[in-house]
């Protein structure tokens, strides 16, 4: 296994940054822990990194705006969506929701670990996170349905200081939120659960370089 791969395998095993990560990239009204509630829908989400012109790749998602029931259609998300009985688990989720938007063949996939689970109170989701790896660079297809776009993402370019920036980000007509952090990723902006997930994720990486 890459010596990347492993040393982060390595430190997933370890206790997480957690929260604290996590609200680094939060806005100002959510930078408050949420309990969550026993009703609320699990979701598993799946940060994969591959190889691709020789460095380490994240993929993303732009999600379609066309469905209205969405609360977060047209944003910039990993690959992921609800536990199904079927799952099993909630990594096994992860690796389905991977399969369905981005075409990747769960057998092709190794779990390395999980990062701290996130609640989201304006879709009552809880997302867990599972980071993983595939030796091949895959070819993404995307989901017609439910995916816009896919962002392949240098892992080194997240790492740049100016990567992360601020934004006033109109909701709806009549809410906007200013001075939101987010990961500029060519132009498009990552914020919100992804933004809070990628700070964990970004800030284990950089506890073993350190």
């Amino acid at each position: 296994m890459d010596d990347f791969i492993q040393t982060l395998a390595d430190r997933l095993q370890q206790p997480l940054p957690g929260q604290d990560a996590q609200f680094k990239m939060a806005h100002a009204a959510r930078r408050t822990a949420v309990s969550t509630p026993p009703d609320a829908r699990q979701a598993g989400v799946l940060a994969l990194f591959y190889p691709k012109d020789k460095e380490w790749h994240l993929v993303f998602i732009e999600r379609d705006s066309s469905n209205p029931n969405d609360r977060h259609g047209g944003q910039i998300s990993f690959p992921g969506g609800k536990y199904e009985v079927g799952d099993e688990t909630l990594a096994n989720t992860a690796l389905r929701e991977a399969q369905e938007e981005i075409g990747v063949d769960p057998a092709k996939i190794e779990i390395l670990g999980a990062l701290t689970n996130l609640y989201i109170p304006v879709s009552n989701f809880q997302a867990n996170p599972f980071v993983g790896f595939t030796s091949e660079t895959p070819n993404f297809v995307p989901q017609e349905r439910e995916v816009r776009s896919i962002l392949e993402v240098p892992f080194s370019l997240l790492q740049q200081p100016d990567i992360i920036q601020y934004i006033d980000l109109q909701l709806a007509q009549n809410m906007t939120l200013r001075e939101v952090p987010h990961f500029n990723l060519f132009g498009k902006v990552v914020w919100g659960a992804t933004a809070m997930m990628l700070s964990e994720l970004l800030e284990v990486i950089q506890e073993e370089q350190l």
